[in-house]
């Protein structure tokens, strides 16, 4: 392969990294539209933005999400938030267990030997699902399986049916307190073992170490571990088994055969209108389906029975909204804490009950603007008012930059209630859309990273209903604004519409790349980012409208950081690494110097990152044994190292991958298969070596060890440098 020139330069080179860009910084005057005397408020890596965006972005998005694969994006999972913190804060060491269903199916026991007869009646009604099979035949060949799944979706009820259906003698169960690291030493006894939503953190990941050790204690005392988990980014080197639960069809026909021993009654149940509604939206956790089963069999043709299988379909929560909207007993008070907890569904109660406050006063103002608003200071209590908007609440620890807090976080016990309810809102009472947006213009400038995104969720389910409106109300204020954190609200805002599929978002993006307003063009360009890493299979359609910016030219040098930015986290995509790689190396022979300059510094970027699921990583586990992508990477780093404009940043890249490679074997082991490849000029040998002799320690500590290892492969031993006179 034909590697460029590496004398080109382009509009890109030597844009500094987004750290050196401080708050207060002017826009550059070449960016049109923008007053160079205006500052930015601040600013924001895009990595730091998508951990902020995946960390409080609501569970009900994601689960409304069809095209969305899986929890895990970016090193933090999604579904979670917090509401304390003004500053960006990591997620990841979060658990949460919930206990749903009969207690036949989901009786917690913290530590020993689970009783035989809730095993029993839960295999009574278990159904295996898609995925059962294989996971039981890699636990009876393995040993010891993680199983990971989405939150409610039975994983714990597999995995004691998995040990089931092995035959053990006993099942015990692991408190949650057992660590990665002593998880072996637990596994004394025969029978089989499970250790439910092992917590997990940055601190504290699960190692494939941990599970050969477990295996060995397991073959000696003839015993099987299954641990379940969500989906974790802390597993190192660990591939689980994904659970998939089974068709809701069949686990309601699994729980009428126990509750109702008549096969005919069984099949009037089934052929009952409510019932096949309730199937027949799908979707549906075997929890509810289990909950519904009580119901159905239950049904004796009166009224009343007829109307508590009703109250379980779509259309009931739909008129239940519409009903709680227009009711012209309650008070715009209490329709303002609907709208405000369907924002805040479960986050934290005290934001719902605050930030209602908020928008009742802007009610008020539309309603009455002659009177000057009231909100009275004492009201209900929290749970008379969860109760009278059917939702519930417990206290759950939430995760903060200082540790875990306990909070009472509030939800609706129907979880497509926040959904219909500002559906309805935005479409069925237009005349409260004036304060509704005032409301979400003022969360968008909230200083919590939680209230700010679940305004641009908010947002984008308003996009689905009405995309014309939300677009011209909220969206398009946002992007344009001077000020960092409305473009950043916008940019979120259509990342969730397109994970929601509301149409055309995809076009609009791709329109305002190029877009003659700076500001449109920097909020595409950090929304094709944040998008890439939960829609992989956009990462070719934004690599395509990121270039086309970059072709245009013309960027400014904030413009220009978020353009890399949003290009190396193209690279964070697990499944379409390699493409992308290959990607970037063909943008390296386009005719604009601009376009390859882009590739060069995304390339770059994207390998000065030593976070969780970095581009290292990737290498040192899966990309070093692609040909393809081996040689793709080798190419991008060469043609980095050898172009004027970004040989230091390679070089410090480099020393990222270094000092990795010292506390990871796997590392070094790539690094030295890399390094050969990047030697083809003696020039390219003394950069190297120059580089790997005067690297030093962060704290400026002696040369790592491994880099005299990698000098080896640069310099004839007998004149490899005496680490004492470096």
């Amino acid at each position: 392969m034909t590697v460029p020139p590496p004398t080109t330069r382009g509009a890109l080179d030597d844009v500094p990294p987004p750290e050196r860009q401080w708050p207060g910084e002017p826009h550059p005057a070449s960016e049109a539209g923008a007053d160079s005397g205006e500052p930015e408020e601040r600013t924001q890596e895009a990595r730091a933005a998508q951990r902020e965006l995946v960390a409080h972005t609501p569970g009900f998005i994601f689960s409304e999400a069809a095209s969305f694969g899986g929890s895990l994006v970016g090193g933090a999972q999604h579904g979670v938030s917090a509401g304390g913190s003004a500053r960006d804060v990591f997620m990841g060491g979060k658990t949460e267990i919930h206990h749903h269903g009969t207690a036949s199916a989901s009786a917690a026991y913290v530590s020993g030997e689970i009783p035989r007869q809730p095993l029993d009646a839960l295999a009574g009604v278990f159904v295996e699902g898609p995925s059962f099979a294989a996971a039981l035949a890699r636990l009876r060949d393995e040993r010891v399986l993680v199983l990971t799944g989405a939150h409610s979706t039975g994983r714990y009820a597999a995995a004691l049916m998995l040990l089931h259906h092995l035959g053990v003698s006993a099942v015990h169960a692991l408190s949650a307190e057992t660590g990665p690291a002593n998880l072996g030493a637990r596994l004394t006894a025969p029978g089989g073992y499970v250790l439910r939503d092992l917590p997990l953190s940055r601190n504290r990941p699960l190692r494939e170490t941990h599970l050969y050790a477990a295996r060995d204690r397991l073959t000696r005392a003839d015993g099987y571990l299954v641990v379940t988990l969500e989906n974790s980014p802390f597993l190192l080197g660990v591939t689980p088994s994904r659970w998939e639960p089974p068709e809701a069809a069949e686990v309601l026909r699994a729980h009428l055969a126990d509750l109702r021993k008549d096969p005919g009654d069984k099949a009037g149940l089934l052929a009952l209108a409510p019932v096949r509604d309730f199937l027949a939206r799908g979707a549906h956790r075997p929890a509810e389906v289990a909950r519904f089963a009580l119901e159905v069999a239950r049904y004796d043709g009166g009224e009343e029975a007829a109307a508590r299988l009703a109250d379980f379909g779509h259309a009931a929560v739909e008129q239940q909204c519409r009903e709680w909207l227009s009711d012209p007993e309650a008070t715009l008070r209490d329709k303002a804490f609907l709208i405000s907890l369907a924002v805040f569904d479960q986050a934290p109660y005290v934001l719902a009950a605050e930030l209602a406050d908020k928008l009742y006063v802007h009610f008020q103002r539309l309603q009455h603007p002659e009177q000057p608003p009231e909100i009275p200071l004492f009201g209900l209590a929290a749970e008379t008012r969860l109760e009278r908007a059917r939702a519930g609440g417990e206290v759950r620890d939430e995760a903060t930059e200082w540790g875990s807090v306990p909070q009472f976080t509030a939800y609706f016990k129907k979880e497509n209630t926040p959904r219909l309810l500002l559906g309805e809102v935005w479409t069925g009472h237009p005349s409260a859309r004036p304060a509704l947006v005032s409301w979400l213009k003022e969360l968008a400038r909230d200083s919590r990273p939680v209230v700010r995104t679940r305004a641009a969720a908010a947002a984008a389910l308003l996009a689905r209903a009405d995309l014309p409106s939300a677009v011209a109300l909220l969206i398009d204020g946002w992007a344009v604004s001077k000020a960092f954190g409305p473009r950043v609200t916008a940019a979120n805002t259509l990342t969730l519409a397109q994970l929601l599929d509301a149409p055309v978002v995809l076009r609009l993006l791709t329109q305002w790349c190029t877009d003659t307003h700076w500001a449109r063009r920097w909020t595409a360009i950090r929304a094709f980012g944040l998008l890439t890493p939960l829609r992989p299979d956009l990462a070719g359609p934004a690599l395509s409208a990121l270039a086309a910016r970059a072709r245009a030219g013309g960027s400014g040098r904030t413009e220009s950081n978020n353009l890399i930015d949003s290009t190396a986290l193209l690279l964070s995509v697990g499944a379409r690494r390699g493409e992308m790689l290959s990607e970037l190396v063909r943008l390296l022979h386009h005719d604009t110097a601009s376009v390859r300059a882009l590739a060069l510094a995304a390339f770059v970027r994207a390998c000065d990152n030593a976070e969780e699921g970095a581009l290292v990583e990737w290498y040192a586990d899966t990309g070093m044994y692609e040909v393809d992508s081996a040689r793709d990477l080798a190419t991008l780093w060469r043609t980095a190292l050898g172009d004027r404009g970004h040989t230091r940043g390679a070089l410090d890249a480099l020393h990222t991958w270094v000092r990795l490679a010292e506390r990871r074997a796997d590392v070094a082991q790539a690094l030295e298969l890399l390094l050969p490849a990047l030697v083809v000029t003696a020039d390219d040998r003394r950069r190297l070596s120059h580089e790997l002799v005067n690297l030093r320690a962060p704290d400026g500590g002696p040369r790592p060890p491994v880099a005299d290892r990698l000098l080896g492969l640069l310099i004839p031993s007998t004149s490899t440098p005496d680490p004492s006179r470096s």
